[in-house]
């Protein structure tokens, strides 16, 4: 079958070529013969409330469970950088089968993360062999408020006797382990691992499940323990740790869902591409209408800018741990954010086939539109996420004595041909907050200065000096978002500060596409060194706020043949295809 992706190009790190691996492995999405990844199977399972017959099956066959498990236990998982490309590989097909195993990744990671080795071959075993997991921490009168948790496990000599429903909980029906948060004393609540299959059948019972919008399919659904008898050494790490242990846990899946969104930008914008280019009015393609291609030319800027946001920190698990606490809520708010709105435009090039359930793709475009509207909601909603941000924001306004480390660092982690570290599970690295230090958004005068230079020297006739004027603009903005922190220094959680934190992402994202082209554009070459995607990029995230921002016309055919090239080939929308060698 047709990839969908070639193959990675020889110099990425590994990652590019697990991805393509598997990109070929199930096919073309568009191909009707693809299997149970084709958007005409995954339609009509849609239609019944189902996954696609034999997908699990062929994504079990691939060995995607594999990339759960840390390869110190036999699994593959060494870098989040892997399991992020997988994940964005089957998202472009199906988001409902990658929240599947998103949601047993959310369950496993506390047993990698603390667990100790009975616990970790137990779970890595069943897993391997395609059990699945869930993590049953939601309520349904309680919501996010996890210290009014009413579930309770009561020692009893050498037992803990769990009581309490967990709802809505993925995979709470199909999972064979539940790694349950509970109240363990007064004030205290832990993680525990609880394994259906060892508990008296009387003592537990599964929930209907859950009818939602989307993800049909999905077992979204939840468990009631009733009088459970479990083991005292089920308890997960340190008991009374569970609060911790979740708000650290959500930093590794906060990272990861970032790339059910990439997938489904991919998705749509190839969909409504192949749209453009095919269907004719007044005599041409609709492409050759102006709008039609603005909204198409600034959905691509949007994926590429995501990839530039989110690779980087699903890096930063092995490369800089401590800094997720701070850099995973930028990326759950801004990404989805990304996805959200490039649904939503790519939904107005398709016009009425967009909300066909047929047709173009055989209507898939109206399933993704619904799956992905799960993305801001997973993992914390969008202001949860922004609320974790502004928190931080009064520790970030002035720079930390520098390390000397600082450009090894950001070199680890934007640079896409080196491989990031393997990851060897340990609690302690992940933290609270981020200290007070950000080398992303603290190194702005230093990161601008060096692109400067480079584009001086490297960039194609007339980036320096677009370059040198978004520079100034993105720094007065950035002045503008810090003076706003001084002065409402002890403001966190007003609309005010989101807003300040809404901004700070997106001077986030500004910087990392900066450190993109740094990093990569001696390696990359071709038209990826030229920078014009660059200067667009940054045009593209000011218009965030400031909405007059223009994008440079001159800039835009490089950008477009690399769109036409992607979509001709059904290669991924990505920085890659801009490169002329990697």
């Amino acid at each position: 079958m047709d990839s969908g992706m070639v193959p990675a190009r020889a110099g990425l790190s590994p990652a590019h070529g697990i991805a393509a691996d598997l990109d070929g492995f199930l096919g073309d999405p568009m191909d009707d013969e693809a299997g149970p990844f084709s958007y005409k199977a995954i339609v009509e399972a849609e239609e019944r409330d189902e996954l696609p017959a034999g997908a699990v099956d062929a994504v079990r066959a691939w060995g995607f469970p594999k990339y759960l498990v840390p390869s110190g236990l036999g699994g593959r998982l060494t870098t989040l950088e892997e399991l992020f490309f997988v994940t964005r590989g089957i998202s472009r097909r199906s988001v409902t089968v990658a929240v599947m195993y998103g949601s047993g990744l959310l369950a496993v990671n506390p047993v990698w993360l603390w667990g100790d080795d009975r616990q970790r071959r137990t779970v890595a075993d069943g897993v391997l062999n395609g059990d699945l997991a869930c993590f049953g921490v939601s309520e349904a009168d309680h919501g996010s408020d996890v210290m009014a948790s009413e579930s309770e496990a009561v020692s009893k000599g050498d037992e803990l006797v769990l009581t309490g429903t967990k709802w809505p909980v993925g995979n709470a029906t199909r999972g064979r382990f539940v790694t349950t948060y509970a109240r363990t004393g007064p004030r205290d609540f832990s993680l525990l691992l609880v394994d259906k299959t060892a508990l008296d059948p009387e003592s537990w019972s599964t929930l209907p499940p859950v009818r939602t919008v989307g993800l049909r399919g999905h077992d979204l659904s939840g468990v009631v323990f009733d009088g459970a008898r479990l083991p005292a050494d089920c308890v997960i790490g340190r008991r009374g740790a569970g609060l911790v242990q979740t708000l650290k846990t959500l930093q590794i899946t906060r990272t990861a869902i970032a790339a059910l969104s990439v997938g489904t930008m991919d998705a749509v914008v190839r969909i409504a591409m192949q749209y453009a280019r095919r269907r004719t009015l007044y005599g041409a393609d609709i492409y050759q209408i102006p709008v039609i291609r603005d909204h198409l030319l600034k959905a691509h800027l949007d994926l590429l800018i995501a990839e530039c946001v989110a690779i980087p920190v699903a890096r930063a698990l092995t490369v800089a741990p401590g800094r997720l606490s701070l850099w995973s809520s930028i990326v759950k708010y801004f990404v989805p954010v990304q996805g959200d709105e490039v649904v939503a435009s790519m939904g107005t090039v398709l016009a009425a086939r967009g909300y066909l359930r047929e047709g173009v793709a055989h209507g898939v475009f109206q399933k993704l539109q619904r799956d992905h509207a799960i993305a801001s909601i997973f993992e914390g909603t969008t202001h949860v996420n922004l609320a974790n941000v502004a928190a931080q924001l009064p520790f970030l306004c002035r720079p930390p004595d520098e390390t000397g480390g600082e450009d090894e660092l950001l070199a680890e982690l934007f640079s896409w041909t080196r491989t990031p570290p393997t990851w060897q599970p340990d609690g302690r690295r992940l933290q609270l907050t981020n200290e007070g230090r950000d080398e992303v958004g603290q190194r702005f005068e230093q990161i601008s200065e060096e692109l400067l230079a480079a584009a001086n020297a490297h960039a194609a006739p007339g980036v320096a000096a677009e370059l040198k004027d978004l520079v100034s603009s993105i720094g007065a903005l950035r002045a503008k978002v810090d003076e706003g922190i001084r002065e409402s220094e002890g403001d966190t959680s007003s609309v005010a500060a989101l807003m300040r934190a809404r901004r700070y992402c997106e001077l986030h994202a500004m910087v990392s596409c900066m450190l993109t082209w740094l990093h990569n554009h001696r390696e990359f070459g071709g038209a990826f060194a030229g920078g014009q995607w660059l200067v667009l990029c940054l045009q593209r995230l000011l218009q965030r706020t400031y909405p007059d921002t223009v994008l440079s016309e001159e800039f835009l055919p490089t950008l477009e043949e690399a769109m036409f090239r992607s979509s001709g080939e059904g290669r991924w929308f990505t920085l890659t295809t801009l490169a002329e060698d990697v």
